[in-house]
């Protein structure tokens, strides 16, 4: 049996009761909202839906059986994945389009956790099993920087540092049309999609959620904006620019022109985790590392700067 009880901090607080005990107990989203659907949560001492929003001081508290089929870390080889830094506590990736942070429901591609393993890497057991070190994550469909704990100190320490937004985390996106102003602050909160359980969107209920940006190069019909993620939500930048009619090129999930993806060579957005700093998990000294842009991501900058697009 899974037992366990927490009281609603303020940070949880507003976020639905699966979102809170999946992110508390280290498990999946859809394994929490499971155990609501069950009967397994209870909050104040009463069974709830999955969708009911906490409060702060809030009593949750779960008693569910483990499940059957636990999640299967494969350990797999990904060629295309670089390191960026490591020593002994943790490990920065250079993680390429296509593979996910962990194992997760419905996905049978590959994972970081799977690749580090598959590399010979010991990395922390804490959290659930197929979330090994895993402190952090960055979206299938987007590259770029991304920190591993590899002992358990530091997977404390680091999961400590993200949960208080310590870590500065940048990313390049190539964004249609051009912003106005050039630079500026997206402070709009972003929940679930009412209509597309996958989807995000901003809404006046959701979390907050703040994003910083800049515009780098303008080139007519894209820019190239540099962010600072403030908060990190879902796909708080794909969600924000889109909000703002500025959605990321070649992300047609959220509002993007396909014609202008096709133009580019681009089968996923252009959205790049391009820095990342953060306080060593032991010593405390600031590691900054830089990613630089994958081979598709590069070539659709090379055609923007050409400015030959033609749709």
């Amino acid at each position: 049996m899974t037992t366990a009880s927490f009281a609603v901090t303020p940070e949880e607080a507003g976020r639905r009761i699966d979102a809170a005990v999946a992110s508390t107990l280290g498990v999946s989203r859809s394994t929490a909202a499971q155990w609501c659907t069950d009967g397994h949560v209870l909050l104040n001492g009463t069974a709830t839906a999955k969708s009911r929003k906490v409060a702060p001081g809030d009593l949750v508290s779960v008693e569910a059986p483990e499940e059957d089929d636990p999640l299967e870390v494969r350990a797999e080889h990904v060629e295309a994945m670089g390191i960026l830094a490591e020593d002994d506590d943790f490990v920065v990736i250079d993680k390429p389009v296509g593979v996910a942070a962990h194992p997760s429901p419905g996905w049978v591609g590959p994972t970081v956790v799977g690749a580090l393993l598959a590399a010979g890497y010991t990395i922390s057991t804490s959290g659930a099993p197929e979330r090994q070190g895993i402190v952090h994550r960055l979206d299938v469909g987007t590259s770029g920087a991304m920190v591993v704990a590899k002992t358990e100190r530091a997977y404390t320490a680091l999961k400590r540092a993200f949960k208080e937004r310590t870590p500065a985390k940048t990313y390049h996106a190539l964004v249609q049309g051009l912003p106005d102003p050039l630079a500026g602050t997206i402070d709009a909160p972003i929940g679930r999609h009412p209509g597309h359980d996958w989807k995000f969107a901003v809404l006046e209920d959701g979390r907050d959620s703040v994003t910083h940006y800049q515009v780098l190069e303008a080139f007519g019909r894209a820019s190239l904006v540099e962010v600072e993620l403030e908060t990190g939500r879902t796909h708080q930048i794909r969600v924000h620019f889109s909000a703002l009619r500025h959605p990321c090129a070649g992300d047609q999930t959220y509002g993007a022109d396909p014609r202008l993806a096709a133009a580019l060579g681009l089968t996923r957005q252009w959205l790049h985790a391009h820095r990342l700093g953060f306080p060593h998990p032991v010593t405390g000294e600031w590691v900054q590392v830089e990613s630089g842009y994958p081979q598709d991501l590069e070539h659709a900058l090379e055609i923007m700067r050409e400015g030959d697009l033609r749709y």
